[in-house]
């Protein structure tokens, strides 16, 4: 480690991911934000915490367990009720929708701007978003979601940037990427797993219950909670790429 980032680490501790007490999760389809961090928003939700989910396309494509030929107004509206389902078993009351296409068939503007306002009128503290800089991930919607949610959560306290975007301005003051590569902030969440697999199961059109799709992504997110776990002698846990407001400007090695 460098001296500069040693020095770093006391001068410009990164914030805690609990220490907030307003969230606002943006997930680029419905089932991204229980799979990147259900957990994680489930203790948030029990702790009294403002949550809020922000979903950012309507997954007409996400036709891998449906019987051919279903429509896809059928598939969206089947997804949107999933999500609101799935989150009331996190705890989240409080799900809202850009009803962008699936599949990037949208213009990246509008995604910004749908993002942008909703900071602006949840006004979170910190932001939850897929983690847009991991070299594996390729799918545009989640490269573009985390991009947006990156700039906008910058450029939130600044009221004439905000107006441009018709959006107000406000104060948030971290990012939590999900879904990374490189964590360097964990949340304990032993006793939230099952509520996390219980929300996924919501998502009957992706995850039947005792399909192949719902035992692999169960036993992946096991898997995870204990490896993270470990890092951070927690147990069981959700890691995220954090960055606050010093590290999201001019600071390179927050981003080692």
């Amino acid at each position: 480690m460098s001296l500069t980032k040693t020095v770093l680490r006391f001068a410009a501790p990164l914030p805690q991911v609990e220490s907030f007490e307003r969230y606002l999760f943006i997930g680029p389809h419905p089932d991204d934000i229980e799979i990147g961090a259900g957990a994680t928003a489930a203790k948030l939700a029990a702790a009294g915490k403002k949550v809020t989910f922000l979903i950012c396309t309507d997954g007409r494509f996400g036709t891998e367990n449906m019987p051919e030929g279903t429509a896809p107004e059928e598939l969206i509206r089947l997804r949107k009720a999933e999500s609101l389902a799935s989150a009331r078993v996190l705890g989240v009351d409080d799900v809202r929708f850009l009803d962008l296409s699936d599949g990037a068939f949208y213009d990246p503007a509008d995604l910004f701007r749908g993002i942008a306002r909703t900071i602006g009128e949840v006004q979170p503290d910190l932001i939850f978003a897929p983690d847009p800089d991991v070299s594996s991930e390729c799918h545009a919607d989640h490269r573009n979601t985390g991009e947006a949610a990156r700039r906008a959560a910058f450029f939130s306290p600044f009221p004439a940037i905000m107006k441009q975007h018709g959006a107000s301005p406000a104060g948030v003051q971290a990012l939590a990427f999900y879904m990374t590569a490189k964590p360097n902030r964990f949340v304990k969440t032993r006793g939230f797993l099952g509520r996390q697999l219980s929300a996924l199961l919501r998502h009957k059109t992706q995850f039947p219950r005792e399909s192949e799709s719902f035992r692999t992504i169960s036993l992946y997110l096991k898997l995870r909670a204990a490896d993270f776990g470990l890092r951070s002698l927690n147990g069981q846990a959700e890691g995220f790429r954090v960055l606050g407001r010093t590290q999201m400007h001019c600071l390179p090695e927050a981003g080692k």
